[in-house]
């Protein structure tokens, strides 16, 4: 299978060979549940492995476990953590999604990888030093997750698309945090925020 578009970092051959088996299982797997909407392999890699490659670059240096919330088909948490190696977490109340989850993670040899079949709200999960999120809600609600599940210098990665600055309007009510923002390297309207120091504004008070 052969890619045009370029991988947004730079990666081994057997890195980006191990993220089209990934692409592939998706793309058979998406045939009997409902993982990403269809489209053609060209499509879906650039859609969705290319898009939450980009999330790597910006993970802190500081060792700790990556948190995913809401990981549908594994995006980013599943793609972060191959990219990365590091310790991750992908929470997922949608069983057969798991189910899933937890074929891709063996298939790609992830075994730092554990997947949580439950709500966000009940999951057990340990402080995280990176919380992510794609397409799973709005950002005041990605907040509350966010400072439940965060170690002490923990930040969230929350791709965002055109209605980014009305959401980070609509946080400001009840939160405050140290925004970055990057813009996309896959779709020119969307932004990737980078949030630490997250504290609800009644903490102020």
């Amino acid at each position: 299978m052969k890619h045009r578009e370029a991988m947004p970092v730079d990666v081994p051959r057997e890195t980006e060979a191990r993220l089209r088996d990934y692409l592939a299982l998706l793309i058979r797997w998406n045939a009997r549940i409902n993982l990403v909407s269809a489209a053609d392999a060209e499509t879906l890699w650039a859609r969705h492995i290319l898009d939450s490659a980009q999330l790597a670059v910006l993970l802190p240096p500081a060792e700790g476990p990556l948190v995913d919330l809401g990981s549908g088909g594994g995006f980013p948490g599943l793609v972060v953590a191959l990219l990365s190696g590091r310790e991750t977490h992908l929470v997922e109340a949608d069983r057969r999604k798991c189910a899933f989850l937890q074929e891709a993670a063996r298939s790609l040899g992830l075994h730092q990888v554990s997947i949580h079949p439950e709500r966000i709200e009940s999951a057990r999960l340990p402080p995280a030093s990176i919380v992510s999120a794609r397409a799973l809600a709005p950002l005041s609600d990605l907040l509350r997750h966010a400072h439940r599940v965060l170690a002490p210098g923990g930040m969230a990665l929350f791709p965002k698309g055109r209605t980014v600055e009305q959401e980070l309007t609509a946080a400001a009510a009840a939160w405050t945090m140290h925004i970055e923002r990057f813009p996309s390297r896959t779709d020119p309207a969307s932004t990737i925020l980078r949030l630490s120091e997250i504290r609800p504004v009644s903490a102020h008070a």
